[in-house]
Parts: structure tokens; C-alpha cells; sequence
């Protein structure tokens, strides 16, 4: 195993540690020609959730895997910590790494981060592919209301201090006896050992931070998001959507100017553990296309 990651990986990937805007960030590589991909996870994820997928990738792209802020091997977020702070971290990890435009692909929660991203800095960003996610002031704050049947982990990880009171010593069982099973529609997509590397990395002291912070934006930042999408975005966008249906294709239509959506059908919320070689063909295709483009 290198010796800069402490937990799971696969064969082909290589661990990486970069210091920038003021934190530290655990990265994947893999491939070694083809343009530039960058995956970002969401929750209760880290850079693992695509270790299924960047094999298939990176047979035609070079990708790139990071922990966000505050996730997986990366350095633990403050309190404070927001989605404007994660898109900086991204950007600067692009324009660090230094791959020209990257294909940006986001999920679930770091779908404001990756939009942050692709509104502000279309120079670093090919083009966006978003899958089952939304965005704070285009109806993804719903999720959050109980009394119409939203999700109460949302508040519950929103409100200060509470999952570190609640959720220590038991991220294994939030995890897998609640998190995964609500939202997975594939028996056997998570394996133990994959539950095992999730656990490792939402054990650590102060873990959940990172979440807290971006469902803490989420409820807050619909205002910003609504100006930031007021200017369209150009660059050609990717739609994906699994349990979410068309709710992620709707509110990327109503965001950017070239939006193409694909719906898994028959999966739930993770994408790419429940259906990778589906996922990679509709990636890859996206990919090839704007490429081609160019």
C-alpha cells in the first residue's frame, strides 16, 4: 500500500497529499492518457465510492479522485466550514495539479460544490457531469422536510455538535443500517469491506464536520446559488439520475445552456456502486463527445 494512505485502494491507484487554501487534501490517481476527470463523492462517502468506476475510466482518461475537506483521508473541516470554502479547495487543486480543464463530475452533496466550480471557473472546467444531486434555491432544500417526506439525517447532521454527541462509536451502524439501506436499491453493492473503509474514515474525531458544513449550506445558500446560476452555464453539462428520476436532469436544465441527462433506472441514489459499467458508458460517451468538440 503507499505509504501516504492509511486505508483501502485498489490496483492502478496511486495516494497522493496536497496542501492548499489553508487544509490538506487526500487524492487518487489513476490513467495515464486521455483528457483530465476529476470525481467528487458525497455522502456518507469518500473518494472509495468510485473504486469500481475509475478502472473503467481510466482506461481513457486520467482520473482524479479527492476527500473533500473534512472527508475520507483529508485534513478534519472547522465548524464553519461551507461549500463556497470546498469549491475553493477544488479549484485550487485543479489549477495545482495542473491538467488544463477538467471533467468534473460531482454527486450527491458536492453538487453546489462542483456547480460553485463550473459557474465561477469555466476556465477549469471541460465540462460538468452531476449525479443525483440539486441545488440549494432549485428545490433540493425539500429534502430536508420531514413533514413532506425528506430525509431527518439533513437537520440532524446540520445542527451543531449533535452527530459528534450521537454518532460516535456508532458510525458503523449509522451507516450501514441506515445511510446505505434507505437510499441503496442493489443487494450487495456495498460489500463489508467497503462499509469497513467508510466507518474508518467517519470514526475519526470530528469527522462529520465536513458534512455538517455542506448540508449546513444546503439550508442556507439557495440566494447565492440562484445569482451564481443566473448567468447560464455554457459549459456542456451531464445529467444523471437513479432514484432521484428526473429531479436532477429538471434542475440542471433550469442552470446551464447544453444539458444531456441519462436515467438509471432501477438503481437507487448510488450510482456508481450500484451500476459502475452503466455509469462509465454514459460518462465515457459525454466525455468522447465534448471532447470531440473541441
Amino acid at each position: 500500500m503507499d505509504p501516504t494512505t492509511r486505508g483501502a485502494t485498489i490496483p492502478g491507484v496511486e495516494h497522493h497529499q496536497v496542501s492548499l487554501n489553508g487544509t490538506r487534501l487526500h487524492y487518487v490517481s489513476a490513467g495515464t492518457a486521455g483528457s483530465p476527470v476529476m470525481l467528487v463523492h458525497g455522502f456518507p462517502e469518500t473518494w472509495w465510492v468510485f473504486h469500481k468506476l475509475i478502472p473503467l475510466l481510466s482506461e481513457h482518461h486520467r482520473v482524479f479522485a479527492p476527500d473533500l475537506r473534512g472527508f475520507g483521508d483529508s485534513a478534519i473541516a472547522s465548524a464553519e466550514h461551507d461549500s463556497a470554502t470546498a469549491a475553493q479547495d477544488l479549484s485550487e487543486l485543479i489549477a495545482r495539479l495542473d491538467l488544463g480543464p477538467v471533467h468534473l463530475t460531482g454527486q450527491d452533496i458536492s453538487g453546489p460544490t462542483t456547480f460553485r466550480v463550473t459557474a465561477a471557473h469555466p476556465d477549469l472546467v471541460r465540462s460538468y457531469a452531476a449525479i443525483e444531486t440539486g441545488l440549494p434555491g432549485f428545490g433540493v432544500e425539500m429534502l430536508a422536510d420531514v413533514a413532506r417526506g425528506g430525509a431527518w439525517h439533513i437537520g440532524f447532521l446540520a445542527a451543531p455538535g449533535i452527530p459528534e454527541m450521537l454518532l460516535a462509536g456508532r458510525e458503523r451502524a449509522f451507516i450501514a443500517e441506515y445511510a446505505l439501506p434507505s437510499l441503496c436499491a442493489t443487494p450487495d453493492a456495498f460489500t463489508d469491506q467497503d462499509i469497513d473503509e467508510l466507518t474508518r474514515s467517519y470514526a475519526r474525531p470530528d469527522a462529520f464536520k465536513g458534512a455538517a458544513g455542506h448540508y449546513r449550506s444546503m439550508l442556507r445558500e439557495g440566494e447565492e446559488i440562484r445569482e451564481l446560476a443566473s448567468r447560464q452555464l455554457a459549459t456542456p453539462v451531464l445529467a444523471v439520475g437513479g432514484r432521484s428520476g428526473q429531479f436532477t436532469p429538471a434542475t440542471l436544465r433550469q442552470v446551464a445552456k447544453d444539458v444531456s441527462s441519462v436515467s438509471l433506472d432501477g438503481i437507487g441514489h448510488y450510482a456508481a456502486m450500484e451500476a459502475p459499467d452503466r455509469l462509465a458508458d454514459a460518462l465515457l460517451s459525454f466525455y468522447r463527445k465534448v471532447d470531440n468538440q473541441e
